[in-house]
C-alpha cells in the first residue's frame, strides 16, 4: 500500500499543482491560514474574560466561572464540528471548505465586537468554535500535496504556526485591548477576511474529483462516527492514542499555567505572559530549525519517541521546580516535545488513503476536542486540592506531574506501536535509509 500510494501521489501532485511553485505558494498560503486563525484567537485571549466581566456587572467570581463555561462549550461544539468539516473537504475538495472557515470565522468575530449581552457573545464564541474547525483540513491539505518523506517538515512548519501565533495573538490583543475590549475582535475580523481574499486567489484545490469520496459520508462525519472511523485502520490504533493523550496532557498550560506561576513562583499577569510569550518563540524555534533536521536525521519514529521524552522530562522539571529560575530551565527541554507532533502525523498520513484524509483529520480534531473537555477539570482540579488546606503535602506543580505521567505512558505506546512490524512498507524504507 505505502509504494503504491506514493506513486499515486506523486502523479496526483503533479497534475492538482503542477509546478513546484505553485505548491510552494499553496503550502505558504495554509500556512498564513493557520497563523491568522491562531493569532486571530491570540488576539481575544487577553481581553475575552474581561469582556465577560464588564457583562456581568464587574463580578471577578461569576466572570470566572462564565469564562470556564465558554471555553468547555468551545470544545465541545469542536468535537462535533471538526469531522464534519473534514467529510466536506473529503467530498467536496479542501479549497471550498478552508475559504468558507475563513470567510465564516470573520463573520463571527463581527458578531462577536458587536454582540450587546453575555448570551450573544456566548452565541458568537459557539459560531467561532464551529468555522474554526479547519485546521484538519489544513493537515489534510499537506498529505494531498507534499510527498510522505516530507510531511514531517511540513506539519513542523504548522506548529511554528501556532507559536508564532501565540507570540504576536495576545500580545497585539493586550494592547488594543488598553484602548477598547472590543477592538481585539474587530483586528481579528479585519485578519479573517483578509486571508479569505487572498486565499480566494491564491489557494488551488489539491484534491481532484477523481479522488474525491463520492457521497458526503454522515456516519463518520458524526463525532462518535469519525472516531469509529480510526478503527478501520488498525495500524494507526497506537498513534492515534499518542495523539490524544499528547493533546490532553497538553491543555496542562491554558488550565493552570497561570495560577500555578502565581502560587508557586508570585508571577503575576505580566511576568505569565513573558514566560508564555517565551514557550511560543521557542515552539517556532524547534519547528522551523529542528523538526525537518531532526527527522531526516534520526526517523520520523526516533524524532516521535525524543520528543515524547524531553516533553516528559520538561513537565516533571516544572512540577518539581522550587524556585522561578529552576521552571525557566525546563523551557528549553520541554520546547523539544514541539518534534513529537509533526512526527506522528507524518507516520499517521502514511498509513490512509488519500480520499480519507480530510475524515481522518477530522477525526483526529474530535479527539483532540475530547481531551479539551475533560482535561481543564482534571489538571484545575488536581492544582486547587493540592494547594488548599486538606492537601496532604503543597504541590503547585501537580498538575505538571500528571501530564509528564501522560506524556511518559504516550511515549511507552509509540515506541510499542511504531516498530517494524507496524509502520507501513513506505515508512520502513525511510528508516532503513535513513539508517543506511
Amino acid at each position: 500500500m505505502g509504494r503504491g500510494n506514493t506513486e499515486t501521489s506523486k502523479d496526483f501532485r503533479l497534475n492538482a499543482l503542477s509546478t513546484s511553485g505553485a505548491r510552494k505558494a499553496a503550502l505558504a498560503f495554509i500556512f498564513v491560514t493557520v497563523l491568522i486563525d491562531v493569532i486571530a484567537f491570540g488576539v481575544i485571549i487577553p481581553v475575552l474574560p474581561h469582556l465577560v466581566q464588564e457583562m456581568v456587572g464587574g463580578d471577578l467570581s461569576v466572570a470566572a466561572y462564565w469564562t470556564g463555561v465558554f471555553a468547555f462549550a468551545f470544545s465541545v461544539v469542536q468535537f462535533f464540528c471538526t469531522p464534519i468539516q473534514g467529510a466536506l473537504s473529503d467530498r467536496f475538495g479542501r479549497r471550498p471548505v478552508i475559504l468558507l472557515s475563513c470567510l465564516g470565522l470573520g463573520a463571527d468575530f463581527v458578531f462577536m465586537a458587536l454582540a450587546p449581552t453575555l448570551a450573544w457573545l456566548f452565541v458568537g464564541r459557539l459560531l467561532s468554535a464551529a468555522t474554526s474547525a479547519s485546521f484538519s483540513t489544513a493537515n489534510a491539505y499537506i498529505a494531498d500535496v507534499v510527498p510522505a518523506d516530507q510531511r514531517a517538515k511540513s506539519f513542523g512548519m504548522i506548529g511554528a504556526a501556532f507559536g508564532l501565533g501565540f507570540i504576536v495573538g495576545p500580545l497585539i490583543g493586550g494592547v488594543l485591548g488598553d484602548v477598547d475590549h472590543r477592538l481585539p475582535f474587530w483586528f481579528a475580523a479585519g485578519l479573517a477576511l483578509l486571508n479569505f481574499l487572498y486565499g480566494l486567489f491564491v489557494l488551488p484545490e489539491s484534491l481532484p474529483r477523481e479522488r474525491r469520496s463520492p457521497r458526503f459520508d454522515w456516519k463518520h462525519a458524526r463525532p462518535m462516527g469519525g472516531v469509529k472511523m480510526l478503527l478501520e485502520y488498525p495500524r494507526i490504533w497506537g498513534l492515534v492514542a499518542v495523539v490524544f493523550v499528547a493533546n490532553f496532557a497538553h491543555y496542562v498550560y491554558p488550565s493552570t499555567f497561570v495560577l500555578f506561576a502565581d502560587a508557586a513562583f508570585g508571577w503575576k499577569e505580566k511576568q505569565a505572559g513573558y514566560v508564555l510569550a517565551a514557550v511560543g518563540v521557542l515552539s517556532v524555534i524547534v519547528n522551523v530549525a529542528l523538526v525537518g533536521r531532526l527527522v531526516k536525521a534520526l526517523g520520523e519514529r526516533r524524532a516521535l519517541l525524543l520528543g515524547l521524552a524531553c516533553g516528559t522530562v520538561g513537565f516533571v522539571m516544572y512540577g518539581l521546580a522550587g524556585a522561578g529560575w529552576m521552571f525557566l530551565l525546563g523551557l528549553p527541554v520541554s520546547a523539544l516535545w514541539a518534534i513529537a507532533a509533526p512526527a506522528t502525523m507524518a507516520l499517521i498520513t502514511r498509513q490512509v488513503p488519500a480520499d480519507v484524509q480530510g475524515r481522518i483529520q477530522g477525526s483526529l480534531g474530535s479527539l483532540v476536542s475530547l481531551a479539551g473537555i475533560v482535561a481543564p477539570g482534571l489538571f484545575a482540579g488536581a492544582f486547587g486540592f493540592f494547594i488548599g488546606p486538606h492537601a496532604p503535602v503543597r504541590l503547585p506543580g501537580v498538575a505538571f506531574l500528571i501530564a509528564a505521567l501522560l506524556l511518559a505512558v504516550a511515549a511507552l505506546v509509540a515506541w510499542r506501536f511504531t516498530d517494524a512490524a507496524h509502520l507501513p512498507a513506505s515508512a520502513q524504507g525511510d528508516a532503513e535509509a535513513v539508517a543506511d
